[in-house]
């Protein structure tokens, strides 16, 4: 006996874990504001990641931990993330707002010479720093958008974390209520 598997594209895979991400947020435990928190925390770190040449990572847990967010929540948030392809799409105007901001010409390490490697793994890590600091700008744009788009996404978060928290309470008082019907329509 062969169980046939459905067969998504990619568009419909992308839409079913965008969905299924939102579902495990608003079921995650732990409160509104936990939950509001550590989503926005891990969306916002999300878009430091291309900038910050994926080091952000490392500060991730302890920032969420300090914040006394929801852990599971900001790695949903840092999911979506990176699956709206925000920080791709944002990082040209990064860059534009980090030169507004900072407009000062940042060099550092070995001028002309391009990041190889090669060069990184024989030891010679000038190429690795003057390549974040190349896209120092960007990530002075990109701490910008994700603070932004942080601030956002909580209060989004606690909007519809609190209508479904409602909305299953409604559904849970309706299921008791019809369920006691049933046992007083027995005994009559």
């Amino acid at each position: 006996m062969s169980i046939k598997h459905k067969k998504y594209n990619f568009f419909q895979r992308l839409g079913r874990a965008f969905k299924l991400n939102i579902l495990k947020l608003l079921r995650s435990p732990g409160g509104a504001k936990k939950v509001s928190l550590g989503f926005a925390i891990g969306f916002a770190l999300e878009m430091l990641v291309i900038s910050s040449a994926s080091l952000i990572y490392i500060l991730f847990v302890p920032i969420v931990r300090l914040a006394k967010g929801s852990l599971p929540a900001s790695i949903i948030g840092n999911v979506i993330g990176k699956l709206t392809l925000l920080p791709v799409i944002l990082l040209p105007f990064a860059r534009k707002l980090g030169k507004l901001i900072f407009p000062m010409k940042v060099k550092l390490g070995h001028n002309g010479s391009s990041f190889s490697f090669q060069k990184l793994l024989h030891g010679d890590f000038h190429s690795l720093v003057s390549l974040i600091h190349g896209g120092f700008h960007a990530l002075i744009g990109m701490t910008i958008f994700g603070i932004i788009l942080g601030v956002i996404s909580y209060f989004i978060v606690h909007y519809f974390y609190e209508k479904e928290r409602v909305n299953r309470l409604k559904r849970r008082r309706n299921k008791s209520e019809i369920r006691i019907k049933r046992i007083n329509k027995n005994f009559i």
